[in-house]
């Protein structure tokens, strides 16, 4: 008889939320397995810190996946924008289900879109990539950094101390409050970040009977087109610190792939192509190359 997988997660709503769509589609194709949901406080639950200052990617996934190399779990479910892009020797992402909407969204408190909030309005956001994109729409609004979960952000914005927040519209829609969306921005607004909204499922690389489980929700188009996104954020570098997005969908035969670098003075440079799907990452590294080349003064590793 299969053993029972142990499923490692953080403890928030929104996490919590995302193994339950992961089990319901694990139970959907795998009616024989059974699983055990685990929860596991990351870096990044522990710190009211700013990102940048506590480290930035890796700090919501270490803690599971050294629970994962220390077999205290089976498998670990990320949100796979908090995946740095390298995943660590022993580890392998067995499964990418199909990806839900990657826009981002403002929500504000008397449901205002963008172009309505008055001069010098307050947005919160603790992303780099938001807060450049939003100043380029939105000259005269102020960015402000803010943490804290979905609900956290929104109360905040209820309660008067921001104007609004920008937020993952996937996440406000798992969580049963995209009503509160007031603009969604669209990808030539607001490039999202690299596998926002698509979640991963990752195992340790020698246990074959959990990749063997989880692998029946891998969906083939979301793999190919985050792992285009992720191949342009590794050329960049694991210490890259500019703002950057990236967002990868097929079309046909092709891969329709945009991105965004903000280089000195948040200037932002952007490029859109289309590659041949049978070399789309190899075509996201030299994007990079060349995105990077027209910044200035930063290089690939």
């Amino acid at each position: 008889m299969p053993r029972t997988l142990i499923i490692g997660t953080r403890g928030s709503k929104l996490a919590l939320r995302q193994v339950e769509l992961v089990l319901k589609g694990l139970r959907r194709e795998r009616p024989d397995a059974t699983f055990d949901v685990r929860e596991i406080k990351t870096e990044g639950d522990r710190s009211s810190a700013p990102l940048s200052e506590i480290g930035g990617f890796g700090v919501f996934t270490k803690a599971l996946e050294d629970a994962l190399l220390a077999g205290t779990i089976d498998v670990a479910v990320h949100s796979l924008k908090d995946l740095p892009p390298d995943v660590p020797a022993g580890l392998t992402l067995a499964a990418i289900p199909e990806r839900g909407d990657p826009r981002d969204a403002l929500v504000t408190r008397d449901g205002r879109a963008l172009a309505e909030l008055p001069p010098g309005a307050r947005i919160g956001t603790g992303s780099g990539r938001r807060a450049v994109q939003l100043k380029a729409l939105r000259p005269d609004i102020e960015t402000e950094e803010i943490r804290g979960n979905v609900d956290t952000r929104i109360r905040k914005v209820d309660s008067g101390e921001y104007d609004g927040v920008v937020l993952a519209i996937a996440g406000l829609e798992r969580l049963g409050l995209s009503a509160r969306a007031s603009h969604v921005c669209s990808v030539d607004e607001m490039v999202p970040a690299v596998g926002q909204a698509a979640l991963a499922v990752e195992t340790r690389t020698d246990d074959a009977e959990a990749i063997g489980v989880v692998r029946a929700i891998d969906d083939a188009d979301t793999r190919v087109a985050v792992m285009a996104e992720r191949a342009f954020l590794r050329r960049l570098g694991a210490g890259c610190r500019l703002p950057v997005g990236a967002y990868a969908r097929l079309d046909g035969g092709e891969v329709v792939l945009d991105v965004i670098v903000a280089g000195d003075g948040n200037a932002l440079t952007r490029r859109r192509a289309r590659v041949p799907l049978a070399c789309a990452d190899e075509r996201a590294i030299e994007i990079a190359d060349e995105v990077l080349a027209s910044v200035g003064g930063v290089t690939a590793p």
